[in-house]
């Protein structure tokens, strides 16, 4: 079962106290009077998961659905963005009926986490993944790895043309060629940990430089895609997977699109690994929301991640995408994922800068 939420206010007009309303749902469910804390049980299961998923319907679906083959437990899932589903969270408190929290990316579960949403998870599924994957205090776990990339037209440009550093993009050689999506959770995540790392002023510089350069905007990372395949923009700043995604919608090879992956060398921040990820919220009625969490760091799960979205597996023995260098080979920037818990900060710079 799914259900979809319309357009919620960002986590920055939650923070200002905006009202946020749950529409289509027609359950009427509030929080369980009778849980128990994550990881213990009640008198019995209900066989039933909800799920708050930040994560798109048409990739997540199948998973869910093999969860509940091999299972027998249902998945209630209600989908939009992650910020709409972590603002959600935090506007309902411990009334949500929400029992587990998928997210995009690392910052979303940390602003969650922050607001005492979510349970500790137990040492056998955080011992899943590499300590720089998840919390430091044990509240969400990764489930896959992303990298951002800068995507280019293999067509219009060569290799020694691209940029070495994201903040190149600011260049005038660059104005008017740069797809970005400043409203979607990846780029705000990348903004975050440049400002964590290199500071406010001069996070706020870059993007006033990259907004007076003119980029194209665009809603999200796979319109990007798209269109540098399409030759309409010679360059964009996306996640990895996406051309992997828009190779399997044309029935194509990744090989053959006109679309090509640059990894930005050297620690770059361009080249930010970020992690979509999951949390058990804090009251659980049974271990149904346990299980679900553990299913989608098995390697079933994880190879499945692999095929249909083309991200990195974080549990060991699970081979990678194809065609893509290994993640353990990625010189990923020194950044603490922990610390891109600060989304409000973020969101108002990038209105600020007049991205959004």
């Amino acid at each position: 079962m799914s259900i979809r939420l319309r357009p919620l206010a960002t986590l920055s007009a939650l923070a200002t106290g905006a009202t946020l309303m749950l529409t289509g749902c027609g359950t009427g469910e509030s929080a369980p009077a009778d849980t128990a804390a994550a990881g213990g049980t009640s008198a019995a299961a209900d066989h039933k998961v909800v799920l708050y998923s930040g994560r798109n319907e048409k990739l997540v679906r199948p998973i869910l659905e093999k969860f509940t083959a091999d299972t027998g437990i249902q998945v209630e899932a209600r989908y939009g963005s992650t910020a709409e589903m972590a603002a959600q969270m935090m506007e309902e408190g411990d009334r949500t009926p929400a029992e587990v929290f998928l997210a995009q990316d690392a910052g979303a579960l940390g602003a969650v986490a922050r607001e005492g949403l979510v349970a500790k998870l137990p040492a056998t599924t955080l011992d899943a993944v590499p300590a720089d994957y998840r919390d430091d205090e044990g509240r969400w776990v990764g489930v896959t790895g992303r990298a951002r990339v800068l995507v280019y037209d293999g067509k219009a440009l060569k290799t020694d043309q691209l940029p070495q550093h994201v903040a190149e993009l600011t260049a005038p050689e660059w104005k008017g060629k740069v797809g970005v999506a400043p409203t979607n959770a990846s780029f705000q995540s990348f903004v975050t940990a440049m400002r964590v790392t290199e500071g406010e002023d001069k996070t706020q510089a870059f993007l006033e430089g990259l907004a007076a350069n003119e980029p194209q905007i665009r809603e999200k990372n796979g319109q990007i895609v798209a269109d540098v395949d399409a030759g309409k923009i010679p360059v964009g700043l996306v996640n990895h997977y996406y051309l992997g995604e828009l190779a399997k919608e044309k029935g194509a090879k990744v090989e053959d699109l006109n679309a090509k992956l640059h990894f930005f060398p050297g620690g770059d921040l361009g080249g930010l690994v970020n992690v979509s990820g999951v949390a058990l919220a804090t009251h659980q009625p049974d271990e149904d929301g346990q299980k679900l969490v553990d299913y989608l760091l098995s390697a079933e799960a994880q190879k499945a991640f692999v095929d249909e979205t083309s991200e990195y597996p974080l549990v060991a023995g699970v081979e990678g995408p194809a065609g893509l260098p290994a993640l353990k080979d990625l010189t990923q920037p020194d950044v603490d994922l922990n610390d891109l818990d600060s989304l409000a900060e973020t969101v108002d710079m990038v209105k600020k800068a007049g991205l959004s």
